[in-house]
């Protein structure tokens, strides 16, 4: 069963490490820490990606700073309490961390594929220079009755088809995570700069349920 469900949540990313492990959690004596890695896009820009690893697949007491990593895992989603509401955190969960020597300008340096289903209504708009955006968020299952919530973002044809989504409409996702700086405003005076995760969608697809 476990293989089964690993399927519908597939990340491949291949970045730098920019940051030093930090303890995250522990479960069953396996503590799992966080580390940022930069994932460069076609574009010149990049992405900073935060990514969970268990201390049983790297050693998290050395600095890994510079080094490049091609990592294959799940993207997961947990809810965490603050400020009286829960805020979601996202993260690449590492199966296999496989250092590299260089990252090829062709490489695919961040594919993400879900399988899931929509449990929002799909939020759909246009800018103001007429670009059409959708906004999903896929429940995407787990072992063990759990589930991840990872919001997605379409444009174009495919923003108009997810529009049309209902709550409980299984589909299938290719496309890229993507961190996107924001500004969230506190009080009148004051405001944050946060990052928020998503994935940007390449491809999309309606599936019918297994019965």
């Amino acid at each position: 069963m476990t293989d089964k469900v690993i399927e519908n949540n597939q990340v491949v990313i291949m970045g730098e490490v920019v940051g030093e492990f930090a303890f995250s959690h522990e479960i069953y004596g396996e503590g799992f820490y966080m580390v940022d890695v930069l994932v460069t896009r076609l574009s010149e820009s990049a992405d900073v990606i935060p990514l969970m690893v268990s201390e049983r697949l790297l050693d998290v007491t050395k600095d890994y700073r510079g080094s490049k990593i091609m990592v294959t895992g799940q993207f997961r989603s947990y809810n965490r309490h603050e400020e009286r509401k829960n805020k979601l955190v996202l993260s690449v969960f590492a199966r296999e961390i496989e250092f590299i020597e260089e990252i090829g300008e062709s490489s695919k340096t961040n594919q993400i594929f879900l399988d899931g289903y929509i449990c929002k209504a799909p939020i759909y708009r246009k800018t103001p220079l007429g670009r059409e955006i959708a906004d999903l968020l896929l429940a995407v299952n787990r072992p063990y009755g759990k589930s991840d919530y990872i919001p997605c973002i379409c444009w174009g044809r495919n923003a108009r088809f997810a529009s049309g989504f209902e709550v409980g409409t299984r589909c299938a996702v290719w496309g890229r995570i993507q961190s996107r700086e924001y500004v969230k405003k506190i009080t009148e005076t004051e405001a944050e700069r946060r990052v928020a995760y998503e994935v940007s969608v390449s491809k999309l697809e309606q599936l019918e349920d297994e019965l």
